[in-house]
């Protein structure tokens, strides 16, 4: 059974930072994409980066290139969202996404948003 765990949110100030973590369990990591997702309240989740290995491309969403980095650990099967020069349009809550690879064609954040498994999430908010 897939499982994920995602840590590491909070209160942040407006230009400031965070790393969340997710710890992933249950599965073959290496034969995962992973991804994070956030929803903001009264919209709809929206993917934010993923990535399918810790040698492989990462994919960002627009609102996020350059300030976001994902990176992975498949030693530990941990995968990260280093977040910095956070604007309080990214408060929402993030989660954690798994999808095998094989079961991703195309667009990697689309198949994830359908057919991933997903962990509870963590809050980030980012104050003004």
């Amino acid at each position: 059974e897939v499982q994920l765990v995602e840590s590491g949110g909070g209160l942040v100030q407006a230009g400031g930072s965070l790393t969340l973590s997710c710890a992933a369990s249950g599965f073959t990591f290496d034969d995962y994409t992973m991804g994070w997702f956030r929803q903001a309240p009264g919209k709809e989740r929206e993917g934010v980066s993923c990535i399918s290995g810790s040698d492989d491309s990462a994919e960002y969403a627009d609102s996020v290139k350059g300030r976001f980095t994902i990176s992975s650990d498949n030693a530990k099967n941990m995968v990260y969202l280093q977040m910095n020069s956070l604007k309080p349009e990214d408060t929402a809550v993030y989660y954690c996404a798994a999808l095998e690879k094989t079961a991703v064609a195309g667009d990697r954040l689309r198949a994830l948003f359908h057919f991933a498994s997903w962990g509870q999430g963590t809050q980030v908010t980012v104050s003004s």
